[in-house]
């Protein structure tokens, strides 16, 4: 079963080329740098790992909504990565990114003693390896591909396999990749950090269920799920906040946190000459979760 099918992903891919959505949100994360100023993500990666491929079209990238993606994206993985720091300052010494795509963070990991695991299929690592190899990247020494084809591994086989260790805790950022998922398949993968030491936690976006939207909320949403929709990328699982906690409690987290647009905007946006922020009708919310 392929349990944690990212975004763009259907089914175990078979072939190296780019999902829609991983290339989209590495695209934001480079026009952010060059956009934005100051970056809420500061990222020196994100546009040398695209390469030729990067192009800004700068009238579609000063859209309303071009720009309410680069924040969100931005601010879901600088809250993630924040989270991570708050976990490695408690002992934690593996982060694992779930889906990854093309993230950067293992590039500009400022944690020496962190250990960073990369999970994704493995057509989209052979992607990622042959742009680094373009881009004359390197590969990073504290950085482990986990290339997993769910059909035939589950997650905790396939990081055992690669090197992690089961018996310590570990820190997991989940982004871009909740809302396509069953509940099932949300389920076994939290199942599955939930098992390890105390300590252990997970960051991921995740959308709110639409019956529960304003309705200015409930036009933008629909408006969003009419689009990755016809990208082939349907959303499949929406939350309450308190239907949320009562699933990750149920898999055994104690500490739950949510974090949604006007607070990311405090957190991120304050002060900006540029107007850059989330919009009101927001674009999904966060949790962290911790054993």
């Amino acid at each position: 079963m392929c349990f944690m099918v990212r975004a763009g992903y259907t089914g175990c891919v078979e072939t190296g080329r780019a999902s829609k959505t991983a290339f989209r949100v590495a695209m934001r994360r480079a026009a952010h740098q060059v956009l934005d100023q100051p970056c809420v993500l500061v990222d020196p990666v994100a546009v040398p790992l695209l390469g030729r491929h990067f192009t800004l079209d700068r009238e579609q990238e000063l859209s309303p909504v071009s720009r309410a993606f680069r924040a969100f994206m931005a601010a879901r993985s600088r809250h993630a990565e924040e989270k991570l720091a708050r976990a490695v300052a408690a002992g934690v010494a593996q982060y694992v990114v779930l889906g990854a795509g093309l993230d950067t963070f293992a590039h500009r990991n400022p944690f020496a003693g962190v250990r960073v695991f990369e999970v994704d299929f493995p057509a989209t690592q052979e992607w990622k390896r042959g742009l680094l190899s373009e881009s004359r990247l390197d590969l990073p020494e504290k950085l482990t591909f986990v290339p997993l084809d769910f059909e035939h591994m589950t997650l905790g086989d396939g990081l055992a396999a690669a090197g992690f260790d089961v018996q310590a805790s570990a820190f997991f950022g989940w982004l871009g990749v909740v809302p396509y998922l069953t509940r099932e398949a949300f389920r076994s993968t939290i199942q599955t950090i939930a098992k390890l030491p105390a300590g252990a936690g997970v960051c991921f976006d995740y959308a709110l269920a639409p019956e529960t939207l304003s309705p200015a909320r409930r036009a933008a949403f629909e408006a969003l799920a009419a689009r990755v929709a016809a990208a082939g990328e349907p959303f499949q699982l929406f939350f309450t906040p308190e239907d949320l906690e009562a699933e990750l409690r149920a898999a055994g987290f104690h500490t739950i946190e949510h974090t949604n647009s006007e607070q990311l905007n405090e957190l991120y946006f304050q002060n900006r000459t540029d107007g850059l922020k989330l919009p009101v009708e927001g674009l999904g919310m966060l949790a962290t979760a911790w054993v």
